[in-house]
């Protein structure tokens, strides 16, 4: 983590570490205090190399020649635990998977703690210990970070900001400029799960089926489509938004045309039944471990063949085709055959699901 000259965590007295931690942060100071807290909780969840080097960075060395991609994202899901996850692993697993996106191998993040004044350390501890968890499931390193504390009342407890690199894999450029008319779009599993089950915890909402967060990495997945020799046009997770805005979004950037088969679409009978009691359409409802991916369609049954292997939440599915008209229009057709357009939401359908 950074130096603890130029952090501000403290806590309210010195801890007995190894004791039952119910201790909370205060606000303010930092020195011996904020040691302790990357001595005792940081170090030894993240333990590597390059982080025990205690730096204001991490020096990371690539493979010569290879291409590097980056992202960055931020973490204010509410509540912080939910069956499935917490804020910890959706933290790792999201900005691991953004990485993946790019047809890139996650290999390092750094975390910022943003805490509230009063969280137990008892809590973060456990959301840290996740944290390491998550990070040996998708291979990577948490080399670098910072903590800081707000006031009470100002922070809601905690939130995670996370940047990642990795080394891109693929040969060829993946993203929305290589889609093209007559390319299917594979989906790699069931939807809807994520956001669902935020909401359930976040409600007090009790449905027949629990419902669990889909939250997983997904670079095993990729990986196996680049071993298959699929030629990947695109690649989208499907977080905020759910799969109706990531299809949308692509089609918008690429210029073409997308119709997508409603009937097609991998929906559990628990979600689709809580999606009806509630008015949502699970096509927008977040996910945390599904995406889609655009291929050609002589590469459909290579491709749904290597995802079936890999993904997490399937069978995949082949759920729709590109067209080169209309333009940015995502259409969406009913089991009786009936069309509507999609279109962007107003606003989140789940605020704070990530």
């Amino acid at each position: 983590m950074s130096e603890p000259a130029s952090s501000s965590v403290s806590l309210a007295c010195p801890i007995p570490w190894g004791a039952p931690t119910e201790i909370q942060l205060a606000h303010g100071g930092g020195g011996r205090l904020t040691q302790d807290l990357i001595d005792h909780v940081f170090g030894p969840a993240f333990a590597n190399p390059a982080l025990d080097a205690r730096h204001d960075g991490a020096v990371l060395v690539p493979p010569a020649g290879q291409r590097l991609a980056f992202t960055t994202d931020s973490h204010v899901v509410s509540p912080r635990f939910f069956p499935g996850g917490d804020i910890g692993r959706l933290a790792v697993f999201g900005t691991a998977n953004d990485l993946a996106m790019c047809g890139a191998r996650p290999r390092w993040l750094s975390v910022g703690f943003i805490l509230e004044e009063g969280l137990a350390i008892a809590e973060l501890e456990r959301i840290v210990a996740s944290m390491r968890a998550a990070a040996r499931e998708a291979d990577v390193a948490i080399v670098a970070g910072d903590t800081k504390v707000v006031e009470r009342g100002k922070g809601d407890g905690v939130y995670l900001t996370t940047a990642g690199i990795g080394w891109v894999e693929s040969a060829c450029a993946i993203g929305p400029a290589a889609v093209r008319p007559g390319d299917v779009v594979l989906l790699s599993g069931d939807i809807g799960r994520h956001g669902m089950a935020i909401l359930a915890q976040r409600d007090g909402l009790a449905f027949e089926s629990p419902i669990v967060s889909d939250c997983a990495p997904l670079w095993p997945a990729v990986e196996a489509l680049f071993a298959a020799g699929i030629e990947v046009h695109c690649l989208r997770d499907l977080t905020r938004g759910g799969l109706a805005t990531a299809v949308i979004e692509i089609a918008e950037h690429a210029g073409v045309g997308v119709l997508l088969e409603e009937s097609a679409v991998p929906v559990t009978e628990p979600v689709r039944g809580a999606c009806e009691i509630l008015g949502l359409d699970p096509c927008f409802v977040a996910n945390e471990g599904r995406l889609i991916a655009w291929v050609p369609a002589a590469q459909a049954d290579a491709a749904l063949a290597a995802l079936a292997a890999a993904a997490p939440g399937g069978p995949p599915a082949c759920i729709g085709r590109v067209r080169d008209r209309p333009a940015g229009q995502v259409v969406l057709r009913g089991a009786l055959g009936a069309e509507r357009l999609l279109s962007r939401l107003s606003g989140e359908q789940l605020p704070r699901i990530c």
